[in-house]
């Protein structure tokens, strides 16, 4: 069942149940865990550890919130015989970066990768009517040939140090919860809708995936108020619903799909979950949603908050929806990871669009000297065949996970990629090659350019459906006194897009100025509230003046925590919004720009 990654529910025949709360903790600098019995007998020296959380920030000590290389989880569960006969599992949410789980001293799954689910069979190793060991050894070393991007290095006093590609922290931990499980062996395992539009009746196409062939597979969907509206029966169909309620962006409407399974008349299995009618399309440089033409105003964002880090809060969610909602926005990027699922579920409800991206971050390894970059091509690397296949296993996770989300527009393969040398462009005619059919809804695919890859410079260009811009004139570069410059170099690329054959939209998905909150000046320095204000007055003129920008997600949502270095003060200070989500200056100026814009302008 590795690949099961439907969302847990609880019904009479299906068990859920989180283990979220304190759990055994321990660092294992010398990685003598395993020696020393860990797996059969639990953690020598434990401490008491939030899950779900990121560990970093609960310490005081340097060498703790720093710390890298393995550490061990450790609980124990108690597992009612009222259980038996089902598949017992395990679900994670998330374990950052890799993981290896034992249940009572038996390796049961070794997962690689921080920001997508896994599921660990237990049903062979469980004890019934009494606990069981859980133990999780996690390790949170960043490599060239992992996701996200980095080097792990030894300091002169043996401590191991992250030294990451990418410009956030590297929280480490179990970031989501943890799930018990308890499945019926006959069972759905996954399934996918996508919908098409004909005049006024829309068809759902499904396809349901079991455990077993033997059941027979009955399919409803029901509208807000329960009354169904289409049934199916088999594992594969199409429920045709006329005069549909569509799915709309900041206009949301949620159909209810169940699925039952029986054998012999007798239901062994049943699913439900909250699905949208609608669909996506590129064409020329417009995106369509139900036909209609869509402009993106929303955020880059990160899970990032204080004390839990990048765990999943569902109180910090719930306040960056009502901020996004209070903006105007109708849209954001998972930059620079998927997320948690209940933010999918929570854009479902409130009709905003997701660019979903996977942690292919960091792949620039001359991106910035203050990351530890280093001046070569990162495609010139002999990482990339290992690292390959680790990307487009996530890809595919994240598509399989995320597929059914209405409010999912589009996926993004990297950010901010090395796509300035000839040597990328072999790497990404496999990646779009094999990633091509994954997506059963054909959601448009891309990835970011930066500052580095530009209209001229980028080998890569033939290869997204609609371009991410990443660009910072105005702070990276020609800033301050001289931002007019920077806006003319802007203008000058955006013309070199306008005068080409390309027809697809240009979405700006980073820009943006550090700002700390209460600085003041007259007339405007940088970091001040004004020069933040002033910055984003000029990419607005900008956008207005290309009718092939389709969208603007100004970097970023809430300040977020990075590396320390000369280049940050506690972090990056670009968000709207502070660490606290409360409003710099420059978030009235772009609400009321926002509000003024409707989700169809420039058309």
């Amino acid at each position: 069942m590795e690949k099961e990654l439907l969302y847990p529910v609880m019904n009479q025949y299906r068990f859920d149940q989180k283990l979220d709360g304190l759990w055994d903790f321990q660092f294992d600098e010398a990685a003598q865990g395993d020696a020393q019995g860990w797996p059969e007998n639990g953690l020598s020296a434990a401490i008491q550890m939030p899950v779900p959380a990121s560990f970093n920030d609960f310490f005081t000590d340097k060498a703790s919130r720093e710390y890298t290389g393995d550490f061990w989880y450790a609980k124990r569960v108690f597992v009612p015989s009222t259980l038996k006969g089902r598949t017992i599992a395990l679900r994670f949410g998330a374990a950052t970066h890799r993981a290896v789980v034992y249940v009572n001293g038996q390796e049961i799954r070794r997962h690689e990768g921080g920001f997508l689910p896994f599921t660990a069979d237990i049903t062979a190793e469980v004890k019934f009517d009494q606990e069981n060991l859980v133990v999780v050894k996690l390790n949170n070393e960043l490599h060239r040939d992992a996701l996200p991007a980095g080097d792990t290095t030894v300091l002169k006093n043996g401590k191991k140090m992250a030294k990451p590609f990418f410009d956030f922290y590297n929280y480490s931990g179990l970031n989501r919860s943890v799930h018990l499980l308890a499945l019926p062996q006959d069972r759905v395992t996954d399934y996918t809708v996508t919908t098409s539009l004909v005049g006024q009746t829309a068809h759902v196409a499904y396809r349901v995936t079991t455990s077993q062939a033997t059941a027979q597979v009955t399919v409803t969907l029901q509208d807000v108020d329960g009354t169904v509206v289409a049934t199916g029966h088999g594992r594969q169909g199409d429920l045709v619903v006329d005069q549909p309620h569509l799915w709309n962006v900041r206009a949301a409407y949620l159909y209810t799909l169940h699925i039952q399974l029986t054998t012999a008349d007798q239901v062994v299995d049943e699913y439900h979950d909250q699905i949208g009618l609608r669909t996506v399309k590129i064409e020329g440089h417009q995106i369509l949603v139900n036909g209609k033409p869509v402009y993106l105003k929303g955020f880059g964002r990160h899970e990032d908050s204080i004390y839990a880090g990048r765990a999943f809060d569902l109180n910090v969610e719930k306040r960056d929806f009502e901020l996004m909602k209070w903006m105007g926005a109708n849209s954001f990027r998972t930059s620079h990871y998927p997320y948690d699922e209940e933010v999918y579920r929570f854009a479902d409800r409130e009709g905003f669009l997701i660019i979903d991206e996977v942690p292919a971050v960091g792949f620039k390894m001359a991106a910035a000297s203050f990351l530890g970059g280093l001046d070569q091509s990162f495609f010139d690397g002999d990482w990339t065949t290992a690292l390959y296949q680790k990307h487009l296993d996530q890809i595919t996770d994240m598509i399989h996970r995320d597929k059914n989300h209405p409010s999912v527009l589009a996926w993004s393969l990297l950010n901010e990629p090395d796509t300035s040398s000839k040597s990328a462009v072999p790497y990404f005619e496999k990646l779009f090659h094999d990633t091509k059919d994954l997506d059963p809804d054909q959601r448009p695919r891309t990835f970011t350019l930066n500052e580095d890859d530009t209209f001229e410079t980028s080998y890569c260009k033939q290869f997204p459906d609609f371009y991410l811009l990443n660009r910072y004139p105005g702070w990276y570069h020609k800033w301050g006194y001289e931002i007019s410059d920077g806006e003319a170099g802007l203008r000058a690329e955006l013309d070199q897009w306008q005068a080409s054959d390309i027809d697809k939209p240009v979405v700006f998905s980073e820009f943006g100025a550090d700002t700390e909150p209460g600085l003041h000046k007259l007339p405007s320095v940088m970091w001040s509230e004004e020069y933040q204000i002033e910055l984003l007055q000029m990419f607005d003129r900008v956008f207005d003046s290309y009718d092939f920008i389709r969208g603007e997600q100004p970097w970023n949502l809430a300040d977020f925590q990075t590396v320390e270095g000369n280049m940050r003060v506690n972090g990056n200070k670009k968000g709207l919004f502070t660490r606290d989500r409360q409003p710099k200056a420059a978030a009235f100026y772009l609400r009321q720009r926002w509000h003024q814009i409707h989700n169809d302008f420039k058309n």
